[in-house]
């Protein structure tokens, strides 16, 4: 019957019960000594790294420092629906393991789930389907490719539609410009002497950003440039947003006609870390994955190799380096940058994407 607090939530709530777990079972006692394992009851916000004290003596402990994710997954529901009860489950299941972490990931619209190893992941899964009744399966995620151009183009985009009453009319001219990797998109108003009204030109922009999200040759998201729109006409009657917006979007997918778009790639920042033994062939098969090795480092009977490898290869390598190590490898992973794809790679992507949508064209509406 205490009042305590909770840190670092500052929160003090009283506590009814305590009791120790043997099983199923939980005994009801009323005092828990140090090294003692109990459980509380009613406290719903109690998470990993809390620390609960005296009210008057307050304590926070340290949080503990966990170890970065090794493998990441997509979540794939079996049954259509299931993905907000999934979400739910993974939620509460982060509560009790923190070493788990789940995101949607925006470019290929997958749930991506991360955890300290396959084995991890398969164990995770089979409890979630035991204790929530929801299937899936755990495949290898989806790469987040990007596109990006090659050259400076222009193009007009001029969207003119009569239906009796008021038509719809938006007439604009965009340049687009690649700019260095990793820059991002700007867009920019270069529109002289009013040949578009001030308040059309955020519709123009609108629909640029709409359409570089499709991408052009793969279906991924057009990065790194800068749009520019200089130049149009409009109606004082016809022009909408709406028409503007249109024409915005036609000036730059004409754009991405002409540009050379390109496939990126996600290159990883990988280090591994494994004994010496395994060294000649940890480097071996990086090779075989596009690895570029950067160094080496020694910490004690351990060697940590560094290298960059496209995130396409790493993939499944979890089960790859338990083979190589017998099960003493670890690695971890962080997205670098991007880069142009080899040509056999993207096209390998590319006729990917055209075999899906004309697959998607000849499915009924």
């Amino acid at each position: 019957n205490d009042t305590v607090l909770v840190m670092p939530v500052n929160q003090k709530p009283r506590v009814a019960h305590l009791a120790r777990a043997l099983g199923r079972k939980f005994n009801k006692v009323d005092e828990a000594q140090v090294g003692q394992i109990i459980a509380l009851e009613k406290i719903d916000y109690l998470e990993n790294n809390q620390t609960i004290s005296d009210v008057m003596n307050g304590f926070y402990f340290v949080p503990v420092t966990r170890p970065e994710p090794q493998i990441s997954l997509a979540v794939v529901a079996k049954e259509r629906g299931a993905e907000d009860k999934i979400a739910e489950a993974l939620t509460k299941m982060r509560q009790e393991d923190a070493n788990i972490s789940y995101k949607v990931v925006k470019d290929t619209k997958q749930l991506v789930l991360s955890g300290m190893g396959q084995f991890h992941l398969e164990i995770l899964k089979k409890k979630i389907e035991r204790k929530y009744n929801v299937t899936f399966d755990l495949e290898a995620p989806r790469v987040t490719y990007k596109e990006a151009f090659k050259k400076t183009v222009e193009a007009q985009g001029k969207y003119k539609k009569q239906t009796g009453g008021h038509g719809q009319y938006g007439d604009c001219w965009i340049r687009v410009t690649p700019t260095a990797r990793d820059s991002g998109f700007e867009f920019l108003d270069e529109v002289k002497g009013g040949a578009i009204p001030r308040n059309f030109i955020p519709s123009v922009e609108k629909g640029v950003r709409e359409a570089l999200e499709q991408g052009f040759i793969a279906g991924y998201p057009m990065i790194d440039f800068k749009a520019a729109v200089y130049d149009g006409s409009y109606h004082d009657v016809d022009s909408s947003d709406m028409a503007f917006k249109v024409a915005g979007s036609m000036a730059f997918k004409k754009c991405m006609e002409t540009a050379n778009p390109v496939l990126l790639e996600p290159i990883m920042n990988v280090e591994i870390r494994v004994s010496l033994d395994y060294m000649g062939s940890i480097i071996q098969d990086l090779n075989s994955r596009r690895g570029r090795v950067l160094g080496m480092e020694a910490i004690g009977d351990q060697q940590i190799i560094k290298a960059l490898v496209p995130q396409a290869e790493m993939l499944t390598y979890d089960n790859t380096l338990q083979g190589i190590t017998q099960g003493s490898g670890y690695f971890t992973m962080k997205h670098k940058a991007y880069e142009e794809a080899p040509p056999l790679v993207a096209n390998k992507v590319i006729e990917a994407y055209k075999r899906s949508k004309g697959t998607a064209e000849k499915e009924p509406a």
